[in-house]
């Protein structure tokens, strides 16, 4: 079969790679000049299945209105005239409610497990290489009232299949020594040490080229301006090319595995994708003293901020920012989290230098992602995973390759 697939972020490149490796004819079309430039270019290199919980729960209304007139909140969100923004704000509301939160993590937890056993089994097959460490993710607090709640909901998460332990301020410095330089700030960690780290735009560049190994043809610099169709089903795709040069694509099966853009694809279409870009931040600086800065990927749960070793860097990610499709970087964000990081690691890196990075991830109301058909035929869609794209990556493009090739995924999941 003949596959089109639009976007070559960690998403769309492994469901290139999985269509590949089923003998389809993929071609793989992407608006900047290499695969993993956007959403997955510099994002928090956490593979973190076993951290399943969304965005929507029932604590989280509260804790937004808390941050609404802080700019350096980890959740911002900032009112436009944007029915879309709107929309998707009270549909995350809704998803607050208890029964929803708990049908959402046991998705999310499904989808994020088979994930990482995907990528396991890839990189046993391929050797990829991308700064891979598997030592687990460490949680840590530093509220007391927050680490006794996530003590709470420990046994939750393992009737999910999730393998998280409560650690004592002891044992995780036990875990991770680098945080005893934070001093005490630290009151307790849970810990999920089967989950991993890496860098994902070094993956996916990576995965593009050991896919294009198997046939499929990365066509880099092609915009995509329109859509064709007629009698339900998708007939074409229309590109721009950077001479602006048009030019139409057809084929059997049409991926949309745009991010925060899939929505623009659909509408058109007359159907409703419901993602929303929200905007995050990331910090890279290199690492001065190994003895200080982190080996363990780690999550700090007062700053919502995520720490991952790469190689010789330190990758400092987080924050959720609702302002639309803006991609200008807010350095008032930005400063927050390199003072998170110098007093939870001082001396570990060049924080005077740090490389800043702003991207929108693709985010439903749910944080579960649409994965599957498409009211249009031949249409698929494979969008909205928000902070867990490179988590949900192989999982993903496994079963929607499944699912093109007429097959059943391997996942409970409600695929469309």
């Amino acid at each position: 079969m003949k596959v089109l697939v639009l976007g070559a972020g960690v998403v769309g490149t492994a469901t290139a790679w999985y269509l590949a490796k089923e003998g389809h004819e993929v071609t793989v079309l992407e608006r900047q000049p290499g695969a993993g430039l956007e959403t997955s270019f510099a994002n928090g290199g956490q593979v973190s299945a076993c951290h399943a919980e969304p965005w929507a729960s029932p604590g989280a209304p509260g804790k937004i209105l808390r941050w609404l007139l802080q700019d350096d909140a980890p959740l911002l969100f900032r009112p436009r005239l944007d029915a879309a923004q709107w929309r998707w704000g009270w549909e995350f509301l809704r998803e607050c409610a208890p029964a929803r939160y708990e049908a959402n993590v046991r998705r999310i937890a499904a989808l994020s497990l088979y994930s990482r056993g995907r990528l396991q089994a890839l990189r046993a097959e391929t050797g990829i290489a991308y700064d891979h460490l598997a030592r687990g993710i460490l949680h840590y607090y530093t509220d007391t009232a927050e680490f006794e709640a996530a003590a709470r909901a420990v046994e939750l998460m393992r009737g999910h299949g999730l393998d998280r332990e409560v650690k004592s301020r002891a044992e995780a410095m036990g875990i991770e020594p680098a945080l005893a330089h934070a001093g005490k700030l630290v009151v307790g960690a849970t810990y999920t040490p089967s989950d991993e780290s890496g860098d994902a735009h070094v993956f996916t560049r990576n995965l593009a080229a050991l896919a294009g190994a198997k046939g499929a043809d990365f066509r880099y610099g092609h915009t995509v301006i329109a859509t064709g169709h007629g009698g339900g089903e998708l007939t074409e795709v229309v590109t721009r090319d950077t001479e602006g040069q048009k030019r139409s694509w057809h084929a059997d099966a049409y991926v949309v595995a745009l991010g925060s853009y899939s929505p623009l694809i659909a509408a058109p279409l007359g159907f409703r994708v419901p993602v929303y870009p929200a905007k995050g931040y990331s910090v890279t600086v290199d690492v001065t003293d190994a003895t200080r800065a982190p080996t363990v990927a780690l999550t700090d749960d007062g700053a919502k901020l995520v720490f991952s070793r790469l190689g010789n860097r330190l990758r400092i990610a987080g924050t959720a920012e609702l302002s639309g499709y803006s991609t200008t970087l807010n350095e008032v964000r930005c400063a927050s989290i390199v003072r998170r990081a110098r007093q939870m690691f001082p001396g570990a890196a060049d924080f005077d230098r740090p490389a800043l990075w702003t991207g929108l991830r693709p985010a439903t109301p749910s944080n579960v992602p649409v994965i599957g058909r498409t009211p249009i035929r031949k249409l698929y869609m494979n969008t909205g995973h928000g902070t867990l794209g490179w988590t949900m990556a192989c999982g993903s493009g496994a079963a929607l390759a499944d699912i093109i090739s007429g097959r059943q995924p391997e996942v409970d999941f409600p695929f469309s």
